[in-house]
């Protein structure tokens, strides 16, 4: 049966598919509309194929926005420690009341929707949730939202430039992934090209790292060798091993040359 809360958002024939595959969440579907978590679960029916039945009105909802609401437990009257956070995030000027124990990466992701930075480890060893701020990388899992007042942050949903469609141009390191098969799962791909953009300003303002040959030589342009690369990108944990191909990617775009590929057998 219905529940007696309508919502304007929801054709008929929506709140039937939801009734019929998802009605232990129909309520708050009808009360608050459609949330992220109601549509991976969309997502996952749709990959097992039970939505092949209903496909139109399947199609129309996963096309669907995601209702803005703030999770409860996150809404500023609930949050004992609150804090307010103005920064400014991939150029947008952002302002926000935060428990000042959030993390910037819980920040990005469940109040910003920018879920590109991923939560791998959560203790600052994987590098998946590398971000920029300020022109330097950080580790979004280890850094206070609060930390950041006034900040500057870049995200890989920021490195792009445009919008949609024809008009985006991508980052020179995330085209070199694309063109060397920087990545395999992917999952880390986002902390690695960050780290890889803020590695190639690093080089370019001089900073030295562990295998710098000759830490007396005046600062300058640091020309990287593979070694470098893999020094400075160390952080960065990629499970499949797509080591050699992000080396590649990264030295293309520092020396500007292409630069092949060598594969070798054990």
């Amino acid at each position: 049966m219905m529940d007696e809360h309508e919502s304007p958002e929801l054709t008929d024939d929506e709140k039937r598919l939801f009734a019929d595959l998802m009605p232990e969440d129909l309520t708050e579907i009808l009360d608050t509309g459609i949330h992220r978590r109601h549509f991976l679960k969309l997502l996952s029916l749709a990959g097992g194929g039970i939505l092949a039945a209903q496909s139109a009105v399947a199609e129309q909802l996963l096309t669907r926005p995601l209702s803005e609401t703030v999770p409860s437990d996150l809404a500023p009257e609930s949050l004992e420690n609150a804090v307010n956070v103005a920064f400014k995030v991939n150029g947008t000027s952002r302002k926000l009341t935060v428990d000042s124990r959030m993390t910037l990466l819980d920040t990005l992701r469940e109040r910003l929707d920018l879920t590109g930075s991923k939560k791998g480890c959560d203790h600052g060893q994987c590098g998946a949730c590398t971000v920029i701020v300020n022109g330097h990388r950080v580790l979004s899992c280890l850094t206070l939202a609060a930390s950041c007042e006034g900040k500057t942050v870049q995200t890989i949903e920021g490195l792009a430039q445009g919008n949609t469609g024809a008009t985006v141009r991508l980052h020179p390191v995330q085209e070199a992934f694309l063109k060397h098969d920087g990545f395999q799962c992917g999952f880390c791909t986002p902390g690695q090209i960050c780290s890889a953009v803020a590695v190639l300003d690093e080089a370019k303002n001089g900073h030295l790292s562990y295998v710098t040959e000759n830490v007396r030589q005046s600062t300058g342009p640091v020309k990287l060798s593979n070694e470098e690369i893999r020094e400075r990108m160390s952080g960065n944990i990629c499970r499949c091993g797509a080591y050699p191909n992000i080396v590649a990617a990264i030295q293309e775009v520092h020396s500007g040359k292409p630069v092949e590929q060598v594969f070798r057998s054990v």
